[in-house]
């Protein structure tokens, strides 16, 4: 992939990441996370991992975030009202920022194997859906179930919140 389109697609994620925190509107965020994940897809896509780029267009951003922006209408979350900025808080996330930016230096330029060549990947028969496949249901069935537990519990959570009473 030439690393133009790296870069395009990198800072589409970031902006639209930062959007997605920025935004006082939920539904405005949440489209802004929708563009986010595309960006993620392109990613993937480029890197020739075609089943993960679709799998990333499908069930995120399309399912998830359908599920997303379908629980903030039935909730009917209203925007944000903007309030006075506190110094102390603004003051600690400037310290996270600059921390976080440090941590993140001292990765990319502290690692001495950054810049070797990957090997190329052995062909497959079964191809990438198999390996998948195969890759969750061996090594992480208990994590997979908890993330299905997590989404179910959650569902049942925003009908049981959205209910009216009758008055």
């Amino acid at each position: 992939m030439p690393a133009a389109l790296f870069w395009i697609f990198a800072c589409v994620m970031l902006i639209f990441g930062v959007m997605v925190i920025i935004n006082r509107n939920p539904v405005s965020s949440a489209l802004s996370l929708v563009v986010s994940f595309l960006g993620l897809a392109a990613l993937y896509i480029s890197l020739d991992a075609f089943f993960l780029g679709v799998i990333q267009i499908l069930v995120y951003a399309g399912a998830v975030m359908v599920l997303f922006l379908f629980i903030i209408m039935l909730l009917d979350l209203k925007a944000e009202r903007r309030r006075d900025f506190n110094l102390v808080t603004l003051f600690g996330g400037i310290v996270v920022v600059v921390l976080f930016v440090k941590v993140l230096f001292d990765v990319c330029y502290g690692f001495q194997h950054g810049n070797a060549v990957f090997p190329a990947l052995q062909p497959n028969p079964h191809g990438d859906t198999w390996l998948v496949g195969m890759e969750l249901f061996e090594q992480y069935k208990l994590p997979l179930q908890v993330v299905g537990v997590l989404v179910l519990v959650a569902s049942v959570g925003v009908v049981l919140l959205s209910k009216r009473e009758v008055k």
